[in-house]
């Protein structure tokens, strides 16, 4: 009877403990985002419609409306493009050297999207200094290409084309190899099997890869500011920010509307996704152990050049653009051996003490969104797959709300649940901890989803064997889940440490003197017209992220499978 009754004790202890546990968690991800649907309905004001009609009605809304309908749809056409392209051949072909084309094909969603734009305004137009090397530079006076709508659309699709590579490349690994031979043997051509077998099979993960990267594009405020601010091109989150820093926290009411805006087109896009993806299921059984790698013939060295090509120009001629600008005297002078100089570095890293305060403050932030969200996901995961109620159940389908809402959205939302907190007379505002609780709140689903999913497929009957001879809760977490779930935990604390170090559309809203984070500096040089620090800052940012991801691949062999979350 013994063995019986110690988990029956366990599992009641366990449920009135479950409450408790997820109370603070929900006040931290989804009370942010409840605070800004009351401010936005009225309710500080007895549930007025006025904030609400009369932003609705201002010609600038619609206006910035449609603009991020059109760069976010423009963008993710091109996201579906680039990413689809390179996840096919990746994952179905015998090109050679996949895993560094892999490696580079991430380092776009790596960089701070205000890098990104920053690198291509130095590549193109009248002051690029690598077109004055090259003496291509358009004459003085001519406009900026990149400052208009094909520009952030540009961009948009360059930055978010991983996610439907990621998403999709996942997708095609799960296509049972046998599947494609037997097509083959019966005599379909490749097209034909790409056509009539592998597309249709693919297209729920290429659908939820498109769904990702325009929520993504949609709430994007780095390209849009840096490109679309200079050409009087407003986006929604630009305008959020325009507004906000014009005017203070006395048109948070009117943010507020604007931002629910954004978050319902961002809602209507997911759940129109998860509609079409519920009219194309398929089930897959027997999967093959190995994977598909259609021959390329004749065509294998074209593609191989085609591919490395692309990362040259996305990749390669950005950065060295944006590293000849960090090494000139002065913006708008030519590049030559004689007057390169290391000057924007030394000053803006060893003299400007905001760029030591953006470095301490971005790398504690990514620390400890990392190691606050692995040590509260690994039990609350746990916790919904195994004590599953209606409280779990209603908790797991909101949790990822905060991280399909553009980040603009959430920085409203923190700013009005904690700037006043309740029943106290104290403010986060201002303060660096508003942002580190808006990063847990932001990148809270990027660590529980894969610890939960690595919790699911694990059989219970090892817990209960352990239970039944007297292990307890903590030895059985301890021992069991945590060695298991350990290179799921360590790929999600990845993700978000290099996705938190160089974020910029949440903390745009949320810093004040002292808090600065590295995408504020580098965004508000570039806008002070310190053009040659912003390159030298955004270029030594650059090496940071590659540098850390060069550390984590070096390391590859030494991880177990699924920790490095670029690698299959």
């Amino acid at each position: 009877m013994t063995p019986q009754t110690k988990p029956s004790l366990s599992s009641r202890s366990l449920d009135r403990l479950l409450p408790v546990m997820l109370l603070p968690i929900a006040f931290i991800a989804l009370g942010p985002v409840a605070r800004l649907l009351l401010e936005g309905i009225g309710f500080g004001d007895g549930f007025t419609t006025e904030h609400l009609t009369t932003v609705l009605a201002r010609p600038s809304t619609g206006t910035a409306l449609k603009h991020s309908l059109i760069t976010a749809g423009g963008g993710t056409l091109l996201s579906v493009l680039i990413g689809s392209t390179f996840a096919y051949l990746v994952a179905l072909t015998d090109i050679r050297g996949k895993g560094a084309l892999v490696f580079c094909l991430m380092i776009p969603m790596m960089i701070p999207p205000q890098i990104t734009a920053l690198a291509w305004m130095q590549m193109a137009g009248p002051s690029s200094t690598i077109l004055k090397v090259l003496e291509l530079a358009p004459p003085l006076g001519s406009p900026q290409p990149l400052h208009s709508p094909g520009g952030i659309i540009l961009l948009l699709g360059i930055q978010h084309a991983s996610l439907v590579f990621l998403t999709l490349r996942a997708g095609l690994r799960m296509i049972p190899a046998d599947l494609v031979e037997a097509a083959r043997m019966s005599g379909a051509s490749s097209l034909r099997v790409w056509t009539q077998t592998v597309l249709p099979l693919s297209m729920p993960s290429l659908i939820a890869g498109s769904a990702m990267a325009f929520v993504t594009a949609l709430g994007n405020f780095g390209i849009p500011a840096m490109l679309g601010i200079p050409a009087g091109y407003a986006t929604l989150p630009t305008l959020i920010y325009q507004r906000l820093v014009g005017m203070g926290p006395s048109v948070l009411p009117e943010v507020a509307v604007l931002s629910l805006v954004i978050g319902t087109v961002a809602i209507i896009g997911v759940l129109l996704s998860r509609y079409v993806l519920s009219q194309r299921g398929f089930g897959l059984v027997g999967l093959s152990g190995t994977p598909l790698a259609l021959n390329l013939g004749a065509s294998r060295r074209p593609v191989e050049i085609g591919l490395w090509a692309f990362i040259f120009v996305i990749l390669a001629l950005p950065l060295l653009a944006l590293c000849a600008t960090s090494l000139i005297p002065a913006y708008g002078v030519t590049l030559t051996f004689s007057n390169a100089t290391l000057e924007a570095w030394k000053e803006v890293l060893l003299t400007q003490p905001v760029t030591r305060r953006a470095y301490a403050n971005s790398l504690m932030l990514a620390t400890g969104a990392a190691a606050v969200l692995l040590v509260v996901s690994m039990p609350l995961a746990w916790l919904m797959e195994r004590r599953s109620s209606h409280l779990t159940r209603l908790l797991d389908a909101l949790i990822d709300l905060p991280y399909a809402l553009p980040g603009v959205v959430l920085s409203i939302a923190c700013i009005l649940a904690f700037i006043n907190l309740p029943f106290t007379d104290l403010t986060l505002y201002g303060t660096i901890w508003i942002i580190l609780l808006a990063y847990l709140a932001r990148f809270f689903v990027v660590m529980l989803r894969p610890i939960q999913a690595s919790i699911a497929q694990l059989d219970p009957a090892m817990e209960e064997a352990a239970a039944s001879v007297g292990a307890h809760l903590g030895r059985r977490l301890r021992d069991i889940i945590l060695p298991l779930a350990a290179p799921s935990a360590a790929a999600g604390a990845i993700l978000v440490f290099l996705t938190a170090v160089n974020e910029l559309t949440v903390s745009a809203l949320l810093w004040s003197s002292g808090t600065e984070t590295l995408g504020v500096v580098i965004y508000n040089l570039e806008d002070s017209g310190e053009t040659v620090m912003a390159s030298a800052l955004a270029m030594s940012i650059v090496l940071l992220i590659v540098g850390l991801m060069g550390l984590v691949q070096a390391g590859a062999d030494k991880f177990p499978k699924g920790v490095i979350p670029w690698q299959s």
